[in-house]
């Protein structure tokens, strides 16, 4: 695996030196459209609807279109936003894990230390899976401020970007709102099935037939020579910047981070983050 980006996990005075991976990766296999004819790969133009000309991309701008009238956004019109360039996975709160709804998860990334000595990685990892507890995060990623769970996977932190709270739809089906009523023989007859059914999960038990159909079929096609040249159908081939802080003296720095929450709580009441917690069905 490559890392992604370097960065820190930061609370308090608490300064983690990490390497990011991306921890899933698609296995499907990439098809891409020809001409059923010549095998020629078809290709997709930028063409304008007004003047009919095909546009470069140093000519292209953003637009948002509400359904009766679009705002063109130039790139100095973006360059005004708040870019996000921190390499600081910044916790917000640690909050208990049961408290995190699955459907808020997003994209996951394994966490390696990045450091000569990982003390202060290891202590983050087995304090949150002593407490049972996940860290709220703010990150950066590709120029965007995320949200995100810090949490552990075995001897791996791992970190999860969540969806905004509203990104998350309601479920509101008419439905639901009848009064279907379930007899006791119906609910017993349920359960039973269910019981017949029952095991532990075993994520290498399943496979995805499809994409194994479509590798042999491919490979059969390749054995009797029914191809082209890839020259001929897609033309001649043409195809981290180091980040996180200097490292404090860990006990120190979670003394001194300890102390500093503490007299925060006696002056001020603390301003929490909004974050959507929801408690698991």
């Amino acid at each position: 695996m490559r890392s992604i980006w370097k960065g820190a996990i930061t609370f308090g005075l608490v300064n983690v030196p990490v390497k990011v991976y991306a921890a899933t990766e698609d296995h499907d296999l990439p098809l891409h459209q020809v001409h059923d004819t010549d095998g020629g790969r078809i290709k997709y133009q930028r063409r304008c609807d007004v003047c009919g000309r095909i546009v470069d991309y140093e000519h292209i701008d953003k637009a948002y279109d509400d359904g009766d009238r679009t705002v063109i956004l130039t790139e100095k019109d973006l360059s005004t936003l708040p870019e996000e360039r921190s390499r600081e996975i910044e916790v917000v709160e640690f909050v208990p894990s049961e408290q995190l709804d699955p459907i808020m998860f997003d994209r996951s990334y394994f966490l390696e230390p990045d450091s000569s000595s990982p003390k202060s990685y290891a202590l983050l990892r087995r304090t949150l899976e002593e407490t049972d507890r996940i860290a709220i995060v703010h990150f950066a990623l590709r120029q965007k401020t995320r949200l995100g769970a810090l949490r552990v996977r075995g001897d791996v932190l791992m970190l999860q970007s969540l969806l905004w709270d509203d990104e998350v739809r309601e479920a509101k089906f008419p439905a639901l709102g009848s009064n279907a009523r379930v007899s006791a023989a119906e609910l017993k007859m349920s359960e039973q099935l269910v019981d017949s059914y029952s095991t532990d999960f075993s994520p290498d038990k399943f496979s995805d037939d499809y994409q194994n159909e479509l590798r042999k079929l491919i490979e059969a096609k390749l054995e009797k020579g029914d191809d082209v040249s890839s020259e001929d159908t897609f033309g001649p081939d043409a195809q981290e910047a180091d980040g996180g802080g200097e490292v404090l003296d860990l006990m120190d720095a979670l003394k001194r981070s300890v102390d500093a929450s503490r007299d925060s709580k006696r002056s001020t009441p603390r301003k929490r983050s909004a974050v959507h917690k929801t408690g698991s069905a």
